[in-house]
């Protein structure tokens, strides 16, 4: 059965780890020709070769760009073009949760602008040139492939409702990001280019648990979460491949939130059982 990315390439930011690294692992398995970027290149070597191991029929390949820099974000969409011929998946992933990053009075500028580069307009220009790269797809009916494609923005869910712990530049980089793909979604939709914010709750992935270094950090994000526990990387991944494929060929605009209820919580019960994650995710 053909996967749901068969005949489709991919390029992902922050292939390297965490989100990246389980989408492109997925998108491959799905059938995708993938493209890991990442600022670390040996990081993002490691995971294409763990890429191709788990998925020999398709190409798997590195490249190093620091996202914040327009000419690497370019030079990166136009590697994936030249191997692979067409970009049909862009994946935003990249970005930054500063360990200094904190609330008005004491995040200083430096913080916020390097957040600002990385978060925001590093996920600028990877909107700018995927739409140019995608315009310009050669169409093949005979395996439904046309122009256009799907661009995935990684916001958050303190995009929505903010943060019990303070983290100011990181919290507006993500609003930005929404607001960013509603308007980008609207001017290329009949384009047949779709744009979609996912929203991720609190993982467990080195990224948050840097910045939630204490117990009492930790317990502070956990009493907003119905489920009760810490998100992984590959439930997200799952998220990003339903908007990559054609399952979500009628949706633009959105803001997808995989957070396990948190935005649709005020605060949980306390002392009831917390369930595990699913054993598959063990």
């Amino acid at each position: 059965m053909p996967g749901r990315l068969q005949h489709k390439s991919a390029l992902i930011t922050g292939a390297g780890s965490g989100i990246g690294l389980e989408s492109a692992l997925l998108f491959a398995a799905e059938g995708a020709h993938v493209l890991l970027v990442d600022v670390n290149l040996a990081a993002a070597e490691r995971a294409a070769r763990l890429v191709a191991e788990r998925s020999p029929g398709v190409q798997a390949a590195a490249f190093k760009a620091d996202v914040s820099k327009e000419a690497e974000v370019k030079a990166a969409v136009d590697q994936a073009v030249a191997l692979f011929g067409r970009l049909d998946v862009m994946f935003n992933n990249a970005g930054i949760m500063h360990p200094a990053d904190d609330n008005a009075l004491n995040t200083e500028e430096r913080i916020w602008d390097l957040t600002m580069a990385v978060n925001l307009k590093g996920v600028w220009w990877g909107c700018k040139y995927a739409i140019l790269a995608m315009r310009a797809n050669p169409t093949d009916a005979a395996r439904g492939l046309h122009t256009g494609g799907s661009i995935i923005n990684t916001a958050s869910f303190v995009a929505i409702m903010g943060a019990a712990t303070p983290q100011l530049a990181y919290t507006a980089s993500k609003g930005a990001v929404l607001a960013m793909t509603r308007e980008l979604a609207m001017v290329h939709a009949r384009e047949g280019i779709r744009l979609n914010s996912i929203c991720p709750g609190p993982l467990k992935t080195p990224l948050l648990m840097d910045f939630l270094n204490t117990e009492e950090k930790r317990e502070r994000r956990l009493v907003h979460l119905p489920m009760g526990r810490f998100g992984e990387a590959i439930e997200i991944a799952k998220g990003a491949l339903f908007l990559a494929s054609d399952d979500s060929s009628y949706m633009t605009g959105t803001d997808f939130k995989v957070d396990g209820g948190l935005t649709s919580c005020y605060v949980t019960p306390q002392g009831e059982q917390v369930l595990p994650p699913p054993a598959s995710l063990i």
